[in-house]
Protein backbone atom coordinates (compact mmCIF):
# COMPACT_ATOMS: atom_id res chain seq x y z
CA UNK A 1 0.00 0.00 0.00
CA UNK A 2 2.69 2.43 0.93
CA UNK A 3 4.12 1.86 -2.69
CA UNK A 4 1.12 2.89 -4.09
CA UNK A 5 0.87 5.25 -2.51
CA UNK A 6 3.68 7.05 -3.10
CA UNK A 7 3.08 6.37 -7.18
CA UNK A 8 -0.49 7.59 -6.92
CA UNK A 9 1.37 11.21 -5.53
CA UNK A 10 3.90 11.09 -7.62
CA UNK A 11 0.92 10.48 -10.99
CA UNK A 12 -0.92 13.60 -9.87
CA UNK A 13 1.90 16.16 -9.47
CA UNK A 14 3.26 16.06 -12.98
CA UNK A 15 4.50 19.62 -13.58
CA UNK A 16 6.94 18.69 -10.95
CA UNK A 17 6.76 14.69 -10.73
CA UNK A 18 7.80 11.73 -12.71
CA UNK A 19 7.60 8.09 -12.69
CA UNK A 20 10.44 6.19 -10.53
CA UNK A 21 11.99 3.29 -12.84
CA UNK A 22 12.42 -0.03 -11.79
CA UNK A 23 16.47 0.38 -12.72
CA UNK A 24 18.76 2.59 -10.69
CA UNK A 25 19.64 4.91 -13.47
CA UNK A 26 15.73 5.45 -13.91
CA UNK A 27 15.24 6.31 -10.39
CA UNK A 28 17.91 9.01 -10.45
CA UNK A 29 16.36 10.75 -13.94
CA UNK A 30 12.94 10.43 -11.73
CA UNK A 31 14.27 12.59 -8.61
CA UNK A 32 15.75 14.90 -10.74
CA UNK A 33 12.59 15.54 -12.65
CA UNK A 34 10.60 16.03 -9.75
CA UNK A 35 12.99 19.40 -9.53
CA UNK A 36 11.88 22.59 -11.48
CA UNK A 37 14.09 24.81 -13.39
CA UNK A 38 13.34 27.98 -14.87
CA UNK A 39 15.19 28.91 -17.71
CA UNK A 40 16.02 32.90 -17.78
CA UNK A 41 19.18 34.44 -20.39
CA UNK A 42 20.67 37.61 -19.68
CA UNK A 43 21.10 40.14 -23.12
CA UNK A 44 24.85 39.04 -23.68
CA UNK A 45 28.34 41.42 -23.60
CA UNK A 46 28.27 40.89 -27.32
CA UNK A 47 24.94 41.83 -28.19
CA UNK A 48 23.46 38.50 -29.66
CA UNK A 49 20.50 38.68 -31.62
CA UNK A 50 16.82 37.42 -30.35
CA UNK A 51 17.39 34.20 -32.46
CA UNK A 52 20.43 33.14 -31.25
CA UNK A 53 18.76 33.51 -28.03
CA UNK A 54 15.85 31.79 -28.71
CA UNK A 55 17.87 28.81 -30.45
CA UNK A 56 20.02 28.76 -26.78
CA UNK A 57 16.37 28.75 -24.76
CA UNK A 58 15.46 25.61 -27.02
CA UNK A 59 18.76 23.85 -26.44
CA UNK A 60 18.51 24.92 -22.73
CA UNK A 61 14.96 23.25 -22.77
CA UNK A 62 16.05 20.11 -24.16
CA UNK A 63 18.90 19.47 -21.94
CA UNK A 64 16.32 20.21 -19.06
CA UNK A 65 13.59 17.71 -20.05
CA UNK A 66 16.15 15.05 -21.65
CA UNK A 67 17.70 14.82 -17.79
CA UNK A 68 14.21 14.64 -16.35
CA UNK A 69 13.74 18.12 -14.91
CA UNK A 70 10.81 19.83 -15.13
CA UNK A 71 10.92 23.22 -16.46
CA UNK A 72 9.41 25.66 -14.34
CA UNK A 73 7.72 28.42 -16.07
CA UNK A 74 5.94 30.28 -13.34
CA UNK A 75 8.46 30.40 -10.43
CA UNK A 76 12.01 31.68 -10.15
CA UNK A 77 13.45 29.44 -6.99
CA UNK A 78 16.08 27.55 -8.78
CA UNK A 79 17.28 29.30 -12.27
CA UNK A 80 19.04 27.60 -15.09
CA UNK A 81 21.23 29.78 -17.35
CA UNK A 82 24.06 30.12 -19.83
CA UNK A 83 26.53 32.98 -20.86
CA UNK A 84 28.26 33.00 -24.61
CA UNK A 85 31.77 34.17 -24.74
CA UNK A 86 33.23 34.19 -28.35
CA UNK A 87 36.68 32.53 -28.19
CA UNK A 88 37.91 33.30 -31.87
CA UNK A 89 36.64 34.76 -34.93
CA UNK A 90 37.61 34.26 -38.10
CA UNK A 91 36.67 35.28 -41.80
CA UNK A 92 36.87 33.45 -44.48
CA UNK A 93 37.55 33.92 -48.15
CA UNK A 94 34.60 32.04 -50.05
CA UNK A 95 32.34 32.42 -51.99
CA UNK A 96 29.95 33.74 -50.55
CA UNK A 97 32.11 35.20 -47.59
CA UNK A 98 31.99 33.17 -43.98
CA UNK A 99 32.48 33.81 -40.86
CA UNK A 100 33.65 31.25 -38.08
CA UNK A 101 33.12 30.96 -34.65
CA UNK A 102 34.43 29.38 -31.84
CA UNK A 103 32.27 30.09 -28.73
CA UNK A 104 32.94 28.93 -25.02
CA UNK A 105 29.23 28.52 -23.46
CA UNK A 106 28.94 28.60 -19.76
CA UNK A 107 26.06 26.98 -18.08
CA UNK A 108 24.89 27.98 -14.53
CA UNK A 109 22.45 26.35 -11.80
CA UNK A 110 21.85 28.16 -8.68
CA UNK A 111 19.70 29.60 -6.55
CA UNK A 112 17.51 32.16 -7.97
CA UNK A 113 15.75 33.73 -4.44
CA UNK A 114 18.95 34.06 -2.50
CA UNK A 115 21.66 34.02 -5.21
CA UNK A 116 23.78 30.75 -4.79
CA UNK A 117 25.50 29.31 -7.60
CA UNK A 118 24.93 25.36 -7.24
CA UNK A 119 27.02 24.04 -10.09
CA UNK A 120 28.47 25.44 -13.57
CA UNK A 121 29.79 23.56 -16.75
CA UNK A 122 31.58 25.14 -19.87
CA UNK A 123 31.64 23.54 -22.99
CA UNK A 124 33.19 25.06 -26.96
CA UNK A 125 31.48 24.59 -29.64
CA UNK A 126 31.77 26.00 -33.34
CA UNK A 127 29.76 27.37 -36.28
CA UNK A 128 30.39 28.75 -39.61
CA UNK A 129 27.66 31.05 -41.17
CA UNK A 130 27.46 33.81 -43.99
CA UNK A 131 27.03 36.59 -40.80
CA UNK A 132 27.54 36.61 -37.13
CA UNK A 133 24.13 36.16 -35.97
CA UNK A 134 23.89 32.31 -38.61
CA UNK A 135 27.70 31.35 -37.42
CA UNK A 136 26.51 31.89 -33.53
CA UNK A 137 23.01 29.69 -34.54
CA UNK A 138 25.12 26.94 -36.56
CA UNK A 139 27.87 26.53 -32.94
CA UNK A 140 24.55 25.96 -30.93
CA UNK A 141 23.05 23.99 -33.14
CA UNK A 142 26.21 21.37 -31.80
CA UNK A 143 25.26 21.00 -28.53
CA UNK A 144 24.38 17.42 -27.35
CA UNK A 145 21.77 17.60 -24.35
CA UNK A 146 23.38 13.69 -24.06
CA UNK A 147 27.09 15.25 -23.23
CA UNK A 148 27.96 14.03 -20.23
CA UNK A 149 28.89 17.65 -19.13
CA UNK A 150 24.79 18.70 -18.60
CA UNK A 151 24.52 15.42 -17.06
CA UNK A 152 27.41 16.15 -14.20
CA UNK A 153 25.74 19.86 -13.88
CA UNK A 154 22.47 18.83 -13.06
CA UNK A 155 23.66 16.21 -11.13
CA UNK A 156 25.41 18.49 -8.75
CA UNK A 157 22.89 20.97 -9.41
CA UNK A 158 20.09 18.69 -7.88
CA UNK A 159 21.71 17.58 -5.41
CA UNK A 160 22.27 21.08 -3.57
CA UNK A 161 18.72 21.76 -4.47
CA UNK A 162 17.86 18.60 -2.15
CA UNK A 163 20.18 19.59 0.63
CA UNK A 164 18.66 22.85 0.65
CA UNK A 165 15.09 21.69 1.11
CA UNK A 166 16.47 19.04 3.67
CA UNK A 167 18.11 21.98 5.76
CA UNK A 168 15.64 24.68 5.23
CA UNK A 169 12.31 22.70 5.57
CA UNK A 170 11.42 23.71 8.94
CA UNK A 171 12.01 27.53 8.21
CA UNK A 172 9.41 26.90 5.07
CA UNK A 173 7.34 25.64 7.54
CA UNK A 174 6.78 28.29 9.43
CA UNK A 175 7.14 31.33 7.05
CA UNK A 176 3.95 29.27 5.59
CA UNK A 177 2.38 29.37 8.81
CA UNK A 178 2.94 33.26 8.92
CA UNK A 179 1.49 33.85 5.74
CA UNK A 180 -1.47 31.74 6.97
CA UNK A 181 -2.38 33.49 9.93
CA UNK A 182 -2.17 37.00 7.72
CA UNK A 183 -4.54 35.78 5.52
CA UNK A 184 -1.87 35.24 2.66
CA UNK A 185 -3.32 31.69 1.89
CA UNK A 186 -2.76 31.40 -1.85
CA UNK A 187 0.95 32.64 -0.96
CA UNK A 188 1.51 30.21 1.93
CA UNK A 189 -0.20 26.99 -0.60
CA UNK A 190 2.39 28.63 -2.98
CA UNK A 191 5.28 27.83 -0.96
CA UNK A 192 4.51 24.23 0.32
CA UNK A 193 3.11 23.25 -2.97
CA UNK A 194 6.09 24.01 -4.74
CA UNK A 195 8.28 20.81 -2.46
CA UNK A 196 10.07 18.51 -4.60
CA UNK A 197 9.41 14.97 -3.74
CA UNK A 198 12.47 14.11 -4.39
CA UNK A 199 12.81 15.78 -0.71
CA UNK A 200 10.27 12.76 0.83
CA UNK A 201 10.54 14.18 4.78
CA UNK A 202 10.05 17.95 3.82
CA UNK A 203 7.10 16.89 1.14
CA UNK A 204 5.26 15.00 3.35
CA UNK A 205 5.52 17.74 5.99
CA UNK A 206 4.10 20.55 3.86
CA UNK A 207 1.69 18.30 2.09
CA UNK A 208 0.31 17.47 5.77
CA UNK A 209 0.75 21.16 6.45
CA UNK A 210 -0.98 22.87 3.53
CA UNK A 211 -4.46 20.64 4.18
CA UNK A 212 -5.57 23.10 7.07
CA UNK A 213 -4.23 26.32 5.08
CA UNK A 214 -5.89 25.00 1.55
CA UNK A 215 -9.61 24.56 4.00
CA UNK A 216 -9.11 27.72 5.22
CA UNK A 217 -8.63 29.17 1.40
CA UNK A 218 -11.70 27.02 0.09
CA UNK A 219 -13.64 28.20 3.35
CA UNK A 220 -12.69 31.69 2.54
CA UNK A 221 -13.74 31.44 -1.23
CA UNK A 222 -16.86 29.70 -0.22
CA UNK A 223 -18.37 32.56 1.69
CA UNK A 224 -17.08 35.16 -0.69
CA UNK A 225 -18.81 33.28 -3.99
CA UNK A 226 -21.75 32.16 -2.13
CA UNK A 227 -22.38 35.89 -0.67
CA UNK A 228 -21.65 37.23 -4.39
CA UNK A 229 -24.28 34.34 -6.15
CA UNK A 230 -26.95 35.31 -3.33
CA UNK A 231 -27.19 39.34 -4.21
CA UNK A 232 -27.07 38.52 -7.80
CA UNK A 233 -30.51 36.12 -7.84
CA UNK A 234 -31.79 38.41 -5.08
CA UNK A 235 -31.74 41.10 -6.98
CA UNK A 236 -33.13 39.62 -9.96
CA UNK A 237 -34.70 35.83 -10.04
CA UNK A 238 -34.31 35.66 -14.00
CA UNK A 239 -33.12 32.19 -15.96
CA UNK A 240 -30.14 35.02 -16.64
CA UNK A 241 -29.63 35.49 -13.04
CA UNK A 242 -30.09 31.55 -12.15
CA UNK A 243 -27.13 31.48 -14.82
CA UNK A 244 -25.17 33.84 -13.70
CA UNK A 245 -25.37 32.43 -10.18
CA UNK A 246 -24.92 29.22 -11.29
CA UNK A 247 -21.50 30.05 -12.81
CA UNK A 248 -20.33 31.10 -9.21
CA UNK A 249 -22.02 28.12 -7.33
CA UNK A 250 -20.66 25.50 -9.31
CA UNK A 251 -16.73 26.38 -8.64
CA UNK A 252 -17.22 25.67 -5.03
CA UNK A 253 -15.37 22.95 -3.50
CA UNK A 254 -17.61 20.86 -1.55
CA UNK A 255 -15.60 20.55 1.38
CA UNK A 256 -15.74 24.32 2.42
CA UNK A 257 -17.86 24.84 5.58
CA UNK A 258 -20.18 26.54 4.10
CA UNK A 259 -21.14 24.39 1.46
CA UNK A 260 -24.59 23.38 2.73
CA UNK A 261 -25.82 27.28 2.60
CA UNK A 262 -24.82 26.63 -0.99
CA UNK A 263 -26.98 23.46 -1.70
CA UNK A 264 -29.63 25.33 -0.26
CA UNK A 265 -29.24 28.76 -2.65
CA UNK A 266 -28.84 25.73 -5.82
CA UNK A 267 -31.94 24.29 -4.73
CA UNK A 268 -33.96 27.11 -4.47
CA UNK A 269 -32.31 28.53 -8.07
CA UNK A 270 -33.38 25.67 -9.03
CA UNK A 271 -36.98 24.76 -8.55
CA UNK A 272 -37.75 28.83 -9.31
CA UNK A 273 -35.87 27.81 -12.94
CA UNK A 274 -38.24 25.05 -13.61
CA UNK A 275 -41.13 27.47 -12.12
CA UNK A 276 -40.52 29.79 -14.77
CA UNK A 277 -39.10 28.39 -17.53
CA UNK A 278 -40.28 24.64 -17.76
CA UNK A 279 -36.88 23.14 -17.59
CA UNK A 280 -33.98 21.68 -15.66
CA UNK A 281 -31.60 24.14 -14.63
CA UNK A 282 -28.39 23.59 -16.33
CA UNK A 283 -26.06 24.36 -13.13
CA UNK A 284 -24.76 21.69 -11.11
CA UNK A 285 -22.41 21.62 -7.97
CA UNK A 286 -19.15 20.29 -7.76
CA UNK A 287 -18.73 16.49 -6.36
CA UNK A 288 -16.15 16.30 -3.54
CA UNK A 289 -12.59 16.25 -5.02
CA UNK A 290 -10.61 13.44 -4.81
CA UNK A 291 -6.73 13.48 -2.92
CA UNK A 292 -5.70 13.63 -6.87
CA UNK A 293 -7.52 16.58 -7.54
CA UNK A 294 -7.14 18.22 -4.07
CA UNK A 295 -2.97 18.01 -4.73
CA UNK A 296 -3.45 19.74 -7.97
CA UNK A 297 -5.81 22.26 -6.71
CA UNK A 298 -3.00 23.23 -4.38
CA UNK A 299 -0.72 23.34 -7.46
CA UNK A 300 -2.90 25.45 -9.30
CA UNK A 301 -3.73 28.35 -6.52
CA UNK A 302 0.24 28.21 -6.28
CA UNK A 303 0.45 29.02 -9.97
CA UNK A 304 -2.37 31.10 -10.09
CA UNK A 305 -0.56 33.20 -7.38
CA UNK A 306 2.85 33.32 -9.05
CA UNK A 307 1.22 34.67 -12.32
CA UNK A 308 -0.50 37.12 -10.81
CA UNK A 309 2.87 38.67 -9.26
CA UNK A 310 4.88 41.58 -10.56
CA UNK A 311 7.39 40.32 -12.63
CA UNK A 312 10.22 43.10 -13.43
CA UNK A 313 11.39 43.28 -9.64
CA UNK A 314 12.00 39.59 -9.74
CA UNK A 315 13.77 39.69 -13.20
CA UNK A 316 15.81 42.60 -12.57
CA UNK A 317 16.83 40.66 -9.31
CA UNK A 318 17.25 37.55 -10.99
CA UNK A 319 19.29 39.58 -13.72
CA UNK A 320 21.50 40.94 -10.89
CA UNK A 321 22.20 37.46 -9.38
CA UNK A 322 23.11 35.87 -12.52
CA UNK A 323 25.52 38.68 -13.28
CA UNK A 324 27.31 37.72 -10.06
CA UNK A 325 27.32 34.22 -11.23
CA UNK A 326 28.89 35.46 -14.80
CA UNK A 327 31.27 37.51 -12.96
CA UNK A 328 32.40 34.89 -10.20
CA UNK A 329 33.45 32.35 -12.75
Amino acid sequence: MKKLYFLFFTTVLISLCYYVDAQNNATNTSENGRIGLAIHLLQQVDKISEATSNMLVNKMNQIVTQHGFARDTYFDRFIFTANIVPLTKDYLSTAPPMTAYTLEITFYIGDGSMGTLFSSKSITVKGVGTNETKAYIEAIKTINPSNPVFESLLEEGKSKIVNYYNLKCDAILKQAHMMAQTNRLEEAICLLSGIPDVCMDCYEKCMKAVEPIYQQYIDRDCQMKLAEATHIWNANQTVAAANAAGKLLSTIEPRAACFNNVKDLADRISKRVYEIDQREWAYTLRSQEQLSEMIQAYRDIGVAWATNQPRTIQIDRTNNIIKNWINVN
